[in-house]
């Protein structure tokens, strides 16, 4: 048996240790390994890796060629065997192995194997023992090996260079099991989603009782994942195809026995997609009232020789659901099944899926649900639209013009209501927060008007402020988005009343003489008037004196007529009776109005009329008079 030359040698090691070495054993390669013999598996040994560096030494303590080809982090010597396997040994036999030490440089370099014998494991080595060795060339040793038992041994041996140290690991593998699976292991075509299985009959066809676990990666699994078979026996080993894409998949299933070693099997499976599909697969649903219900049925057909697993969900993707759900989840024990519509359906047949529409509110809807169907990678999306239809009121009329109120009048409406929809309807009436809105009221205020009938709501408004106006009142109808909108408007005007003359004409009076002139204020207006009379530009002193007074009261010196310009020091000269009161509406007073003149010359005053609630001076009547002393 010939082994390689010194370049063929650092050009392997050069390759396997670019090549980043992690070499997956297949259960043939195993197989083979294990069954070899010491002597076979050397023969076969043709690959070398380089030694692990125990220490770096100092070369100036031991050679004078410092300087090397080789670099720092290799040996200066390849061992071959890289590492010296026994197996398939038996207990007192002795056997043995050749270990060379390739001197990988360009110069002559010395090799020295330390090693201290054992009971297990002697070394003998060359006749020139620490002599170098000449560029190219190896040294040969011999490595002796007595086993006392069936079991694994484990050693190392130390190879000291000008300038490192080395180790070569020494390996006496025991009894092994060995599983007969294939190195391939190739997958029915499947469904997407679905799943196919491949059972394998595995037998134990080592020299020892396997201890054994299986693992794989989706969308692969295996069954069992672990278990124990003496020599000679079976098992079935069941390995589960779940794809959720759609194309060729592989990955590996890994043996690992109790012993150590790794041995990878190959997955192979293909996946594709049904023809499935929801019809139809946009809805578009009847107007709906609320807390009424309305059915629309779609259906899917499962045409394959498979069942299909169905699930409904309102996201279009296992990621966004998982994403949505944790946003909302609060605690561990919550789960997302909350009203999800899952099944199954046989193959050649169809199912068919009621669409309920409830509407919670007077408005449009439309929302995308989704079908989570084996078959098909994606999501089948089902677009649904539909209507909320709310309590339909009807206003006999929408506008109200009141024209002309009288202030303090109460006015009364009558507005009816209809129901012309299918669901009783709840109602509220409310008035906008404004002057003339606060002086509507209602009777009722809220209430419902069953299906097919009509309710008669009072309005009533009732103002003591002048102005004209223009109101919105609100209906609003519980589940419609908007109000009904009823708009009052008109003018609040002040009462209508009139004298039955055009002037007071007291003529000629004498002086100290009264004189009364009759008049009658008429109240034309619909509300009652409370009102305050006066006479304007009359004198605001002390009342004025009649002759009469003069004459029975012998103390006054003298009797004069006034002069003053000062209003509150000229005499009253008119009395009003009555000075105020109220007038019924539609109705009259009598009003008498006396002078008494303590003032010589012309009148030209006024009677006013104050209205309460209204204003002052809202109508005046002229008030005539001359008056002169009496002549004897």
């Amino acid at each position: 048996r010939g082994f390689p030359s010194v370049k063929q040698a650092i050009s392997v090691v050069c390759i396997l240790h670019c090549a980043a070495v992690c070499l997956q054993v297949t259960p043939s390669v195993y197989t083979q390994e294990m069954l070899q013999s010491t002597e076979e598996r050397l023969a076969n040994t043709t690959e070398m890796h380089p030694p692990r560096i125990l220490e770096l030494l100092d070369m100036s303590n031991t050679t004078p060629h410092k300087m090397s080809i080789v670099a720092v982090d290799q040996a200066l010597f390849q061992p071959y065997p890289s590492e010296l396997v026994f197996q398939n040994f038996t207990p007192g036999q002795t056997y043995k192995l050749p270990l060379l030490l390739f001197n990988n440089d360009k110069v002559s370099r010395q090799v020295k194997l330390k090693f201290q014998d054992t009971e297990y494991f002697q070394v003998v080595g060359p006749d020139e023992a620490g002599s170098k060795v000449a560029p190219g060339i190896s040294a040969t040793f011999t490595v002796f090996f007595t086993p006392q038992e069936s079991k694994d041994y484990h050693h190392r041996l130390v190879c000291v260079t000008e300038r490192e140290r080395f180790e070569v690991p020494v390996r006496a593998i025991g009894p092994r099991a060995i599983l007969d699976f294939r190195d391939e292991l190739y997958l029915p075509l499947c469904a997407v989603k679905a799943s196919t299985q491949k059972t394998h009959l595995v037998r134990n066809i080592g020299n020892s009782k396997a201890k054994f676990k299986l693992q794989t990666q989706r969308p692969f699994s295996v069954m069992p994942s672990s278990g124990t078979l003496d020599v000679g026996e079976s098992m079935q080993v069941t390995v589960d195809f779940h794809p959720m894409s759609i194309g060729d998949h592989s990955q590996d299933l890994v043996l690992h026995y109790h012993t150590g070693e790794d041995v990878y099997i190959s997955l192979y499976g293909a996946c594709e997609e049904l023809n499935i599909h929801l019809k139809p697969d946009s809805v578009l649903l009847k107007k709906t009232y609320i807390s009424l219900a309305n059915v629309h049925t779609v259906s899917l057909t499962n045409r394959s020789e498979i069942p299909l697993q169905f699930c409904w969900s309102a996201w279009s993707s296992q990621e966004d659901e998982d994403l949505n759900l944790s946003r909302y989840r609060i605690g561990e024990e919550e789960t997302d099944e909350k009203q999800r519509e899952k099944g199954e359906i046989w193959p050649n047949t169809t199912a068919h899926f009621n669409i309920l529409f409830k509407p919670e509110q007077a408005k449009l809807y439309q929302q995308i649900i989704y079908c989570d169907v084996t078959g098909r990678e994606s999501r089948l999306p089902l677009t649904v639209k539909g209507e909320g239809l709310g309590p339909k009121l009807q206003l006999k009329y929408n506008l109200m013009d009141m024209k002309n109120v009288f202030i303090g009048d109460k006015n009364c409406y009558e507005v009816l209501v209809s129901n012309k929809g299918l669901i009783d309807a709840p109602f509220r009436l409310s008035r906008p927060d404004t002057a003339f809105g606060r002086c509507f009221s209602f009777s009722p205020e809220e209430g419902v008007v069953p299906v097919g009938a009509s309710q008669i709501v009072e309005i009533t408004f009732h103002s003591y402020i002048l102005g004209t106006f223009s109101e919105d009142l609100l209906l609003t109808v519980t589940a419609q988005p908007q109000p009904l909108t009823l708009t009052f408007r008109g003018c609040v005007i002040g009462p209508t009343f009139h004298f039955n003359v055009s002037e007071l004409n007291f003529g000629d009076v004498a002086f100290g003489f009264p004189l009364t002139s009759i008049c009658t204020l008429f109240n034309t207006s619909l509300v009652p008037v409370t009102f305050a009379l006066r006479v304007l530009g009359d004198g605001l002193g002390c009342p004025s004196v009649t002759s009469a007074q003069q004459v029975s009261e012998l103390s006054r010196n003298n009797w004069q007529g006034s002069v003053a310009r000062d209003l509150h020091v000229r005499p009253v000269e008119f009395t009003v009776s009555p000075p105020a009161g109220s007038v019924r509406a539609m109705s009259d007073v009598t009003i008498k109005v006396t002078l008494c003149s303590n003032t010589v010359g012309r009148y030209r005053l006024a009677l006013v009329v104050d209205v309460e609630g209204v204003g002052e001076e809202i109508m005046t009547l002229p008030v005539i008079a001359r008056s002169d002393t009496v002549q004897m």
